[in-house]
């Protein structure tokens, strides 16, 4: 299954907030579809499994991962050490593209992975255009020695105005360098979830 690429509000009325995918907000409440209020009219609720379709899809959009990367991520969390749904997590926030959109660097998922893969951003002074690339604690987050790249992420960064860097990462605004102190506590994550439904999901594969 490809990346999504379709409408993104359509989305955001089916799930709720998803701030990797768009900042826009719909002005429609209604969920998308023919039947749109017909939960809200009849009292009929999803199903379990619904529930955790829904939860493993949250994560899915607001990454923006295919269905086969998501799954690789969670047999990756199975194989390590620890609490199966907070390693995902940790996992997902260690990317190069979400630490770019963490520190406000890019205004979604999408914008900081076309960020990526041009080429203007540095780990330990390397050109890295990987966007999955795993990030490792200690690693260096900075931008490519050039004018055009500089100028492009300071605008990003004025737009954006991230308010709260998490404490895992430390960044030093006058060098646009960002350090990863440790990875991800769950307070840290400030997308709307239950990790462990979505790891249930998973459990039959």
């Amino acid at each position: 299954m490809s990346r999504y690429r379709g409408p993104k509000l359509r989305i955001i009325r089916r799930l709720g907030p998803l701030p990797g995918l768009t900042t826009k907000k719909s002005n429609k409440l209604n969920r998308p579809g023919k039947d749109g209020n017909a939960n809200a009219d009849t009292g009929k609720k999803l199903t379990e499994y619904g529930v955790r379709l829904e939860e493993k899809q949250k994560l899915k959009y607001n990454y923006g991962l295919t269905e086969s990367q998501l799954f690789r991520y969670v047999k990756e969390a199975r194989r390590r050490q620890g609490v199966t749904g907070l390693i995902l997590l940790q996992l997902l926030e260690m990317r190069l593209d979400t630490l770019c959109f963490t520190l406000g660097f890019a205004k979604s998922m999408a914008q900081a992975r076309q960020l990526v893969n041009h080429g203007h951003i540095v780990v330990n002074n390397q050109v890295v255009s990987i966007p999955s690339f795993q990030c490792r604690v200690n690693d260096i987050i900075g931008i490519k020695d050039k004018s055009s790249s500089k100028t492009l992420v300071e605008n990003s960064i004025k737009n954006n105005q991230v308010s709260d860097i998490p404490s895992h990462l430390q960044f030093d605004s006058s060098k646009l360098e960002a350090r990863v102190l440790d990875y991800c506590d769950r307070a840290d994550v400030s997308l709307d979830l239950d990790e462990l439904l979505v790891i249930e999901y998973y459990s039959r594969r």
